[in-house]
């Protein structure tokens, strides 16, 4: 069984994502965390703007490596929305997703082209989205949280910009796939979210 989740930053992808791999017990992959592995080794490299070095940091990229709470700052979020946009950043990084989804049993993935390009045919497929002040307001939280020196309307400034990028990019924008289920988590607490997940999921695996 395969779970393909998107949605744009912040939405509770990620969350539900982790909670219905725990709750069939399949292995996760944020997705997320890989472009923000590519753009935070490309910021240590001294830029953002040489896209064959960026590729090759993605082909080199090892998933035993990654630091998830070093690479949730906001800096290395905005280089994860633009290294995402470079084609040849996405075309190394295809095959890690797909082999990671191929596992025996399935996975759980979640990122912005789950259900579109890594897993069309996945099983199920979930939209997760909510309001872009919504959205700010929890991101804004977090990184408050971790100490981070930021205002809501930075926060919301981001998130406006980076949904523009990954909703305009060439290469695998983000989009809603024609056979998802879409869920709004914008009045949802985390465990309404995730009741209505599961629900969806199983009605999918049902197939109503």
């Amino acid at each position: 069984m395969i779970i393909a989740i998107d949605g744009p930053a912040a939405s509770g992808k990620g969350t539900l994502a982790r909670r219905l791999a725990a709750h069939y017990g399949l292995p996760h992959l944020d997705t997320g965390l890989l472009y923000r592995a590519v753009g935070a080794a490309c910021l240590a490299a001294g830029g953002l703007g040489d896209a064959t070095a960026a590729a090759r940091i993605a082909h080199d990229l090892d998933l035993t490596s990654l630091d998830a709470d070093a690479l949730r700052t906001a800096e290395v979020g905005e280089a994860a929305s633009v290294v995402a946009a470079v084609p040849e950043v996405r075309a190394a990084l295809l095959d890690l997703q797909r082999r990671f989804a191929a596992q025996p049993g399935g996975a759980v993935l979640d990122g912005r082209d789950i259900g579109t390009v890594i897993c069309p045919d996945a099983g199920a497929k979930l939209f997760v989205t909510a309001t872009s002040e919504v959205r700010a307001e929890r991101r804004f939280k977090e990184l408050s949280g971790r100490g981070d020196a930021v205002t809501y309307d930075e926060v919301l400034a981001d998130i406006r910009k980076r949904d523009a990028r990954d909703s305009h990019r060439a290469a695998a924008p983000l989009v809603q796939a024609p056979d998802s289920a879409l869920l709004d988590t914008s009045t949802l607490g985390i465990a309404e979210a995730f009741a209505a997940a599961l629900a969806l999921v199983e009605a999918r695996r049902a197939g109503t």
